[in-house]
């Protein structure tokens, strides 16, 4: 119920389902590509309790979610209409889209479909070498042929993979594409690279032209340049063939033509290119190795804040095809672990409940690569620990840098990184280093942000705003609806009294005002409450979470208890009730509205914060 919610939310923010061109999911984000940006409102889907961040950069719109994204994205191509398998293609609008971003959208959107996997092949490959060098497994052993097979198929079959991905981008047909991608990898194709090998000199010949057979397992840019020339041809010729004989013919010309121009022109030429960038990436490493760990320490997390880390993505595999290692994935290893120490910082320091439980869930996740919580839910929004973090990871990437780590398959950094680190000979003084610029990172962000990353004033007990004796104070922190909002004709129709509703960011109840409990629910979900001025109140928690009996809320107070404004009164867990199905739209009713003239709200925003002036009373 909760993801519908978000879903249905998200949907109407980004300009309903038929302004959206596509839509995919990373590991944290929703990546919608809009036919007018100007129909989605960020700043009202910002306020969502279910949405981190919104972040609009690289021709995309990008709603933060967190773990939960995969169910959130179910939940939107559900409401949307959108089929996961379609081939959903971006229309143009007449907007100018520079360059640099549609470079990195094209990046994003060929990677983000197997990036889990491929995240998980990274990292059981480590493993694997863990286990080889602690002697656990023998690279002879049937065990390890058929682990080291699932790790490394993605990698070794690249070419198709990406030529799905590639395909579905570049507005074409992905099993025609996919299927240039296998035709590089093709074991007739392998054989003659073999015997070319062999011969030292081109052995065959297309029309009379000599082929240049290369290695292309593992490979990035051909494949991406080959499908692009597949669905440019798949186009043209779209245009002029007859609808009878266009399911036949259009593939034929793309396979026909594209495989032997990829292996003629487009192949040398792409794997020129890539090779050019790993020498001129790795020119500028050996120049200065620390001085390339401290800067891509610092500014990894602001690229991943814009989406722009993408960029570096296709760079670290080129460098593993090329190299057979690559020396960037290390370096990012200390700006992860600096903004989990920012996280572990304010998680000690802050004596706020909310944010201490995201900041230790937010660390949780940090350590396994997943960051935006941390950044766009703990450490940005302070500052001072995002720039901690910052410069922790600086300095732990010099450490990493200095020491010359590097991996030796694909992964995203995260503290498995480590196993991918553990070079054929066993673990060395640049595994160490890796594991000392973490440790360094990790500690001198989190000791940063202790002294000196939150303002006093968040360590210090909450403040409540003064209020008179007909003000009322909002119980809890979320957003606003009207009483004829919420999704129950009870409360809806006014029947048990005026007032407004919260939908809950937290899971934390306050006294609203001075007086007493008059009432308490024995499921917990509901209490009444009678100010010292005579206003009685019902703070009723969710809609239908009397069902729950009692499951998921815990009461700090007990009938006769005396409250002053800010005291905890209930504590509910918000995920779970969610997760369970039940709305969480709370009801804040003053029973004896017939006693007074008015029952008014006292602030026009659509959200509030806990403690803050909520509604007033006229008599």
């Amino acid at each position: 119920m909760g993801y519908q919610e978000v879903a249905r939310d998200i949907l109407t923010h980004v300009g309903g389902q038929e302004n959206i061109s596509s839509l995919v999911h990373c590991a944290t984000r929703l990546r919608f590509k809009l036919k007018d940006q100007k129909q989605a409102n960020a700043e009202a889907l910002k306020k969502n309790p279910g949405v981190i961040m919104v972040v609009e950069s690289g021709g995309q719109f990008q709603v933060v979610i967190g773990n939960h994204v995969h169910d959130v994205y179910n939940e939107v191509c559900a409401q949307a209409g959108i089929k996961d398998d379609s081939v959903q293609q971006a229309q143009e609008t007449g907007e100018k889209v520079n360059l640099f971003n549609r470079l990195i959208d094209i990046v994003s959107s060929i990677f983000t479909p197997f990036i889990g996997v491929m995240a998980a092949s990274g990292i059981l490959k480590g493993l694997l070498a863990m286990a080889v060098v602690f002697d656990w497994l023998s690279t002879n052993s049937g065990t390890y042929k058929l682990w080291f097979a699932a790790s490394d198929s993605l990698f070794y079959f690249f070419p198709l993979v990406l030529g799905f991905t590639a395909g579905k981008k570049f507005g074409g047909n992905p099993f025609v594409t996919m299927a240039i991608g296998g035709a590089l990898t093709h074991p007739v194709v392998m054989q003659a690279l073999d015997a070319t090998s062999q011969a030292g000199a081109a052995t065959e010949h297309f029309l009379g032209i000599p082929i240049t057979f290369i290695n292309y397992s593992s490979s990035v840019i051909p494949i991406v340049f080959a499908a692009w020339a597949s669905c440019w041809i798949e186009k043209q010729s779209n245009k002029v063939l007859p609808s009878a004989v266009r399911n036949f013919f259009t593939p034929l010309f793309c396979l026909a033509i594209t495989v032997p121009l990829t292996f003629l022109l487009i192949g040398p030429a792409a794997t020129w290119l890539s090779q050019m960038l790993a020498y001129g990436y790795q020119a500028i490493y050996v120049f200065a190795p620390w001085l390339a760990g401290a800067v891509m320490g610092a500014i990894w997390q602001v690229c991943v804040i814009f989406g722009l880390h993408w960029g570096m993505v296709p760079l670290m595999i080129n460098n593993l095809s090329v190299f057979g290692h690559d020396t960037l994935l290390p370096l990012l290893l200390p700006a992860i672990m600096g903004q989990v120490g920012a996280c572990l910082g304010v998680f000690l320091r802050t004596r706020d409940t909310r944010m201490k439980m995201l900041a230790g869930s937010a660390a949780s996740a940090g350590i396994f690569g997943i960051t935006e919580p941390a950044v766009y839910g703990v450490t940005l929004p302070h500052r001072r620990p995002f720039i901690f973090g910052c410069i922790a990871g600086a300095v732990g990437g010099a450490i990493v840098g200095f020491s010359h780590s590097n991996v030796y398959s694909f992964g995203f950094a995260n503290i498995f990184t480590i196993a991918q680190m553990i070079p054929p000979g066993g673990i060395d003084a640049s595994v160490w280093g890796a594991v000392i610029g973490m440790f360094v990172a990790l500690v001198l962000s989190c000791v940063l942000t202790c002294i000196a990353g939150l303002p006093r004033s968040e360590t210090d007990a909450p403040v409540v705003a003064q209020a008179s004796e007909n003000d009322i104070l909002a119980p809890m922190s979320g957003t606003v609806l009207e009483m004829n909002q919420v999704p129950d004709s009870t409360f809806a129709s006014g029947l048990l009294g005026g007032g407004a509703a919260i939908i809950p960011l937290t899971g934390k109840v306050i006294a609203p005002f001075s007086g007493e409990v008059a009432s308490l629910f024995e499921t917990r979900h509901a209490i009444g409450l009678l100010s010292d001025s005579g206003i009685e109140m019902l703070i009723h928690i969710g809609i239908d979470t009397v069902k729950l009996n009692g499951q998921h809320f815990t009461s700090h107070v007990k009938v006769g208890d005396k409250i002053k404004p800010g005291d905890l009164l209930i504590e509910f867990d918000r995920q779970a009730i969610l997760d369970a199905g039940y709305d969480l739209a709370t009801p804040v009713i003053i029973s004896n509205s017939d006693e007074y003239t008015a029952v008014t709200r006292m602030t026009n925003s659509h959200s509030i914060d806990s403690g803050m002036p909520f509604l007033t009373v006229t008599r």
